[in-house]
């Protein structure tokens, strides 16, 4: 147990130093920010391998002074087996363009594809997602749509008689409209808390730096997670007369 939790230690403070070296190389000013990430995400268990999800989510920027976007996501996701399921969302952004000569909310529509394999090695559950996504701006023709490929590493560790398990993830993002390359990475540590009946209540701290640019932005957010889900009620066998 002591062996299993030291090299989960390290494995996180590896990955802390390994984000820090990438988003630092080659740069010597950076834009800073504090944001802050709310969201609440309902859940319907179709069967045991369908599941739909509906999220709502709330970001600020500006040191959380200033909205940021805000957005509705629907989900569906397919459980091949207990270890590997494959994910489909589309999300509807109401974006706050702050910046430059036109100014205002715009309408995004992004989509994604998942590809989640999991597995447990004694305590610790690993979990490894892919994604790609593409995002466009509504009502715009001559903009061109914005397509990401993104790498998930996640570990949580199981610890006895407590119930906020610990969650540690890294990733990275691969932007692929106009050869844009690596252009982003988060560190994320979060734990959660969870209830019968009430739902799951999440915290997290997330590190993302830009890896662009000169002047790349480092932003570091505290999130709010509320988590549902609702299972359909199992019939009562008739009884035989």
């Amino acid at each position: 147990m002591i062996i299993e939790l030291k090299k989960h230690t390290l494995l996180s403070i590896f990955l802390v130093f390994t984000i820090s070296g990438l988003a630092q190389n080659g740069t010597y000013h950076t834009v800073r920010d504090f944001e802050t990430w709310t969201s609440a995400t309902f859940n319907y268990k179709v069967n045991k391998k369908i599941k739909l999800s509906l999220n709502e989510q709330l970001r600020l920027k500006d040191n959380s002074s200033t909205v940021d976007a805000y957005f509705t996501q629907l989900s569906l996701k397919y459980n091949f087996t207990k270890k590997l399921s494959l994910g489909i969302g589309a999300r509807y952004i109401r974006d706050n363009d702050d910046k430059g000569k036109i100014q205002g909310y715009e309408n995004h529509l992004r989509w994604q594809a998942d590809l989640e394999y999991k597995h447990k090695i004694s305590r610790f559950t690993m979990k490894y997602r892919t994604r790609y996504q593409n995002k466009d701006e509504l009502g715009i023709t001559t903009d061109s749509a914005k397509t990401n490929f993104r790498l998930k590493l996640a570990s949580t560790y199981n610890i006895k008689n407590w119930k906020f398990d610990p969650t540690v993830s890294t990733e990275i993002f691969n932007g692929l409209s106009n050869d844009e390359g690596l252009n982003k990475i988060r560190f994320t540590l979060g734990t959660k808390y969870r209830t019968k009946h009430v739902g799951d209540f999440g915290l997290f701290y997330r590190m993302e730096k830009g890896l662009i640019g000169d002047s790349p932005k480092t932003t570091n957010i505290i999130g709010f997670k509320y988590d549902y889900t609702f299972k359909r009620e199992k019939k009562d066998k008739e009884k035989s007369i």
